[in-house]
């Protein structure tokens, strides 16, 4: 499968990283887009060096790079994630506002009716926000909150990153082993 993973401004950062990881680790061509505010959050919350994750896309797309071939609904693209996603990327995504790359890409995914998949990250959320939500929805778009279950018992925050990451993959039917399914015998 081919995907673009955008990473935007919001905190939450790791959940891109690791989503295109286990993309790449379960062999699946992954372009990547990182906005300008993204960089500056990994800078706050990633302590370990990141390039070397990042190099793990088969392309890495400049932001403002509008005619790249992603920008086009015939690319070979099965679709999109952006995590995190922030609520300004949510606001363009559900007004058409095409200003850069990832919104561009986004659209694309919609008029194409390929998945698009954004990963919120954001709380507590005021009105317009649950309006670009369901704007969004209307227009075709996976709205998926990073909200991590319990009942599978997590020790600690990778475990909760492993949670959302493979909620994310399921969406796409990507088989991992990132955590363990609901089982009400347990």
């Amino acid at each position: 499968m081919n995907l673009i993973l955008a990473i935007t401004g919001a905190s939450g950062v790791q959940y891109g990283l690791r989503i295109l990881e286990q993309l790449v680790v379960h062999k699946h061509e992954v372009d990547l887009i990182v906005s300008d505010s993204a960089k500056k959050v990994m800078s706050h919350e990633i302590s370990a060096p990141i390039e070397p994750i990042l190099q793990l896309a088969r392309k890495t797309y400049d932001l403002n790079d509008i005619g790249s071939s992603i920008a086009s609904g015939t690319s070979k693209i099965d679709g999109m994630i952006i995590a995190p996603c922030s609520m300004k990327t949510l606001a363009a995504i559900a007004t058409g506002y095409t200003e850069n790359l990832i919104h561009r890409a986004a659209d694309v995914m919609l008029k194409e009716n390929r998945k698009l998949l954004l990963l919120l990250r954001e709380t507590p959320l005021h009105r317009i926000h649950l309006e670009n939500m369901l704007r969004a929805k209307d227009a075709g778009a996976i709205i998926m909150p990073a909200s991590p279950g319990y009942y599978f018992k997590p020790k600690t925050v990778d475990d909760l990153i492993n949670f959302i990451t493979g909620k994310v993959l399921n969406m796409f039917d990507v088989d991992h082993d990132l955590f363990e399914p609901w089982d009400p015998s347990k």
